[in-house]
Parts: C-alpha cells; sequence; structure tokens
C-alpha cells in the first residue's frame, strides 16, 4: 500500500516537474521572440532613419548644383552641367577618408538627376483668379497637345472646367454648390473625374505647379513645343535640334528657326527664353535590400531654392 502511495507521489512529482519544464521553455521562448522582434523593429526603424538622411544627399547635391546654374550666364538649357545625371556610386567611397575602411558598413548606393519642370505644360495657368475666367490660349494650346498625344481634346476642356470650379470664389454668378477639391499634384487630377490611366499618359508632357509658368523652348519637348506655339511638329524638330547645337537666347532666334510666320503676342506669352523657376529632383537610395526613392520640387528664390513638394516611396529590392 505505502509502495503504491510512493509511486503515485513521484508520478505526480515528474508531472508536476515536466509542466514547470514546459511553462519555463514557453516563457523563454516568448522571451525570446519578443527579443527578436524589438531587434528587427530597431533596425528596420535605423535602415529607415538612415535612409531618409543619405536620400537628402541627392537634394542637396541638386542644390548645390542648380545654385551654380543661376549664377552662370546663359538660359537654363539641357547642355548645363544640372542636367547630366548622377550615376549611381557607393556612398562610402566617398565618405570614407581611407578607403580601407569603408567595410563593415551597410552598402549604401545614391543615385539621382535633375529635371526642368517648366519644359512642361503647366495646367496652372489654366484659369485666371483675376478674371475668373479660362484662358482661351492656355485652353487651346492644351487641346493641341492632347491630340498630339492621342489623348480627347475634349479632356482639356474638362480639366479647365475641374480647376475653375475648384477655384471660384464662392457666390460667384455659376460657382458649383459643391466645388471639388483643388489638385495640388498631377495624379490627384482624379479628383476631378479625369481617368487615371489617361493621367499616366499625360505626366511627361504637363505639370501642376504652385503658380503659372511659361515652357522653356531650351528643355521642353517637340510635342509641347507643338503645342504652345501653335506650329508643326516638323518646326518643333528643327528648334529641337538647332537648341542641341546652341541654346536660344531669344524670341527673334527661335522665329529664325520656324517655316511659317513670326509667333504671335499669345504664343510668345507662354514661352521661356531664359532661366526657369522650378525643378524636379528625383534621388534613388539602395541601402542593403531596401531602396528608397524620392521626388521633390524646387523653386528658385533669388539665388536659393526652396523644397515646395516632396514625395517618397520605399520597397524592398528582389535578391533574384
Amino acid at each position: 500500500m505505502r509502495s503504491a502511495i510512493q509511486r503515485s507521489q513521484r508520478g505526480a512529482a515528474l508531472l508536476t516537474a515536466m509542466i514547470i519544464v514546459a511553462l519555463v521553455a514557453t516563457l523563454a521562448s516568448a522571451m525570446v521572440w519578443q527579443q527578436w522582434r524589438a531587434v528587427q523593429v530597431e533596425a528596420a526603424e535605423r535602415g529607415r532613419l538612415q535612409s531618409a538622411w543619405l536620400i537628402t544627399g541627392a537634394l542637396d547635391w541638386a542644390r548645390l548644383m542648380l545654385r551654380g546654374h543661376v549664377r552662370a550666364a546663359g538660359p537654363t538649357a539641357l547642355n548645363g552641367a544640372w542636367a547630366v545625371p548622377l550615376a549611381e556610386a557607393r556612398l562610402s567611397t566617398f565618405l570614407a577618408a581611407d578607403k580601407n575602411n569603408t567595410d563593415g558598413g551597410p552598402d549604401a548606393f545614391l543615385s539621382g538627376n535633375i529635371n526642368d519642370v517648366q519644359a512642361r505644360y503647366n495646367l496652372r495657368g489654366l484659369y485666371d483668379p483675376q478674371t475668373q475666367k479660362v484662358d482661351p490660349n492656355q485652353l487651346a494650346a492644351l487641346r493641341r497637345l492632347f491630340q498630339t498625344i492621342n489623348l480627347a481634346p475634349a479632356m482639356a476642356d474638362a480639366i479647365a472646367e475641374g480647376l475653375r470650379d475648384a477655384q471660384v470664389p464662392p457666390g460667384t454668378p455659376g460657382a458649383p454648390s459643391a466645388p471639388p477639391l483643388m489638385p495640388e499634384q498631377l495624379d490627384q487630377l482624379v479628383w476631378l473625374g479625369i481617368d487615371e490611366a489617361a493621367v499616366r499618359q499625360m505626366a511627361p508632357y504637363v505639370v501642376l505647379l504652385p503658380a503659372p509658368t511659361p515652357v522653356n523652348v531650351n528643355t521642353a519637348s517637340k510635342e509641347v513645343l507643338a503645342a504652345v506655339l501653335a506650329i508643326g511638329l516638323g518646326d518643333a524638330q528643327r528648334l529641337v535640334q538647332h537648341r542641341q547645337r546652341n541654346a536660344f537666347n531669344s524670341i527673334a532666334e527661335v522665329e529664325a528657326q520656324l517655316s511659317g510666320p513670326k509667333l504671335s503676342p499669345q504664343a510668345q506669352t507662354l514661352l521661356l527664353v531664359g532661366k526657369s523657376t522650378f525643378f524636379e529632383v528625383r534621388g534613388r537610395l539602395r541601402l542593403d535590400d531596401r531602396v528608397l526613392e524620392e521626388s521633390s520640387v524646387l523653386e528658385r528664390r533669388g539665388n536659393d531654392f526652396v523644397t515646395v513638394s516632396r514625395k517618397r516611396e520605399s520597397s524592398r529590392e528582389s535578391t533574384r
């Protein structure tokens, strides 16, 4: 009887010990997982902060190049130093004084480029807040552009009406009772009922800046030049070929390359022969398997450049 009780007690003790061991193992596993998770979160946050600081280098590089462009003589043209892209380069080779000590840190590669956004037609000029009307010259230019790039010209009217409805003061005769939101970026044209596919198609040719701007004859594409100047694509191509050799410095030089009559006063108001005010800076940082891309719009104010918009996207690069 006593031996049976002892065996029962030993069995209960063994079961209790096993339960305690299992509980301790479970708690230890949970602690290890939480610690691993905390390390992963900290590493991700550190990588995010590192990427954010490093991508700013592309913006600083762009400001440096553009300040030099402002000080230099001549108009904004594609043969300037600012237009040369920054090829992807490993940052450690530039930051380390001793190149033998560059190992051990993260592999960070930075690249970028600067674009003159005044090479594109600016939708901001469609509506004139002073007259509270759509500018017919601007609308005609946009209709011609859409026709050239195989978009319905009527879409230009829809964009102009949407921008007018978004900006017309309340109480104005003809003002909508429920005006749409005013788009600040091109992809927000969907707020005006424009299809996303159409927005992507027009993106290389149009832009939405904070203020109306003319089109730079020395950087614009032939499609934009043909639309703004109301000329044929042949004449527009001639302008593009000429500026590859010599940048235009006056309206007279532009007119000398045209086969038709001189430019109308309306067309001249839409054309810039000089230094642009707005530039787009695109930077791409590759840090280990993380990729951070940033697009910023800079506005020239005096001899300096101020960031007016900034958009950032992150992703992971495939290792395959």
